[in-house]
């Protein structure tokens, strides 16, 4: 039996990931795969170099740098959050991404990202910790609008929660059978449509495949949503949610809301390990 983990996204949400990811690699407890969707590709790369708090630590230590994410930055940079800063100086320099045990955990560790020409997620296997592993990372996260587009080896890339957002059919093609999904909206969450696409026509204007991507984002997650509610009714895979819609900004500034929203995923670690000793 192979057994495997699912990250969605949604920027600062995922410190409710984190939460989760700490417990579970307090108590031991390891996966045969793992994929990870924008923040939970940048923050779930940390399951495999087994580093207990990292993330919480430095988005805690420099949510308040203008050198991690600002206005500032986008207007100067065309980036959110300025990617010199958060794919080099920070995990080679401030705060060291262990590259040495990311390397030698045996788990496989995929990031989702979007084809900007065709619209379409694109599964990328991140084996050693190297710059193209963090550049496909940096794709995988990188927000429509307020970020660039990322290329890498002739292609371009954004968010992998465009086209994929909850990729838990990609995992059961791979072959894992026990997977456990972590979810970053409650059970119950709709997804509206896209409130910017007069925008995003605008600015994606030379991919035609990313703005239709993003106009259908709404049907892909609802019925991303309902296939996990399905299975995990049938008892087919286990999930771990936030009870209550987060309520945090995706470039939250108060290290206080990050620590809440850590907290809350704790407690919802903490349930899942109660159910798995019960």
């Amino acid at each position: 039996m192979k057994t495997g983990i699912v990250m969605e996204g949604g920027a600062m949400r995922g410190m409710f990931t984190c939460g989760v990811l700490d417990v579970l690699m307090e108590e031991g407890i390891t996966f045969d795969g793992a994929v990870g969707v924008s923040a939970g590709a940048t923050f779930g790369c940390n399951l495999k170099s087994g580093q207990i708090g990292r993330a919480l630590r430095y988005n805690k230590k420099y949510c308040t740098d203008k050198r991690y994410h600002s206005i500032s930055s986008l207007i100067a940079t065309g980036d959110i959050y300025n990617v010199d800063f958060c794919y080099e100086k920070l995990p080679y320099e401030l705060d060291k991404w262990d590259l040495e045990a990311f390397q030698n955990n045996p788990m496989e560790f995929y990031c989702v990202a979007t084809d900007a020409v065709t619209g379409k997620p694109v599964y990328y296997k991140c084996e050693n910790g190297d710059r193209k592993d963090i550049k496909w990372i940096q794709a995988s996260a990188s927000m429509p609008l307020v970020s660039r587009p990322v290329e890498i080896d002739g292609g371009v890339y954004l968010d992998g929660g465009i086209s994929d957002s909850i990729p838990l059919k990609f995992m059961e093609e791979k072959g894992y059978d026990k997977i456990l999904v972590i979810e970053t909206q409650p059970r119950d969450y709709v997804k509206g449509k896209q409130k910017y696409m007069p925008l995003v026509r605008l600015m994606l204007r030379k991919y035609p495949g990313m703005i239709k991507a993003m106009e259908d984002r709404y049907l892909m997650y609802n019925e991303e949503k309902r296939y996990i509610r399905e299975k995990e009714e049938k008892g087919e895979i286990e999930v771990i949610r936030p009870l209550e819609p987060l309520n945090i900004s995706a470039i939250e500034k108060d290290p206080k809301e990050l620590e809440r929203v850590y907290q809350l995923g704790r407690a919802e670690g903490k349930k899942y390990i109660g159910r798995r000793n019960a």
